[in-house]
């Protein structure tokens, strides 16, 4: 008998905030919140649930986990999470990178891959 993935934790200063602004770039619902914390994602038998937990501490480095998104069109999808209020980040990814890394309100890295072929 294995383990299934259930959840990703994220500290942030702002749960509500972070949580819904993820659950908007992932097209999913908010399934709780609570002043500690927000839990978004289907769960249960779909993606793995997001949740954010009220951390005081600001972030100081790089994340040593961070989601990969692939979207259809990785332009727009681009525009759009930067239209929501991710910014482009630089972590040392090659000029030739099949990938573009971004950061969410509060710094989190993320990258969005383009769709081979």
């Amino acid at each position: 008998m294995g383990s299934r993935w259930d959840a990703l934790i994220v500290d942030a200063l702002d749960p509500e905030r972070l949580g819904r602004w993820w659950a908007e770039v992932l097209d999913q619902r908010i399934e709780s919140v609570s002043p500690r914390e927000v839990v978004v994602g289907p769960g249960v038998d779909g993606h793995p649930r997001l949740i954010f937990l009220r951390h005081p501490d600001t972030k100081h480095a790089k994340n040593r986990l961070h989601l990969d998104l692939r979207p259809d069109d990785l332009d727009a999808e681009i525009e759009r999470l930067v239209n929501m209020g991710a910014r482009h980040v630089d972590v040392g990814q090659p000029e030739d990178a099949t990938w573009v890394v971004l950061a969410d309100p509060e710094g989190n890295e993320f990258c969005i891959l383009r769709t081979p072929g």
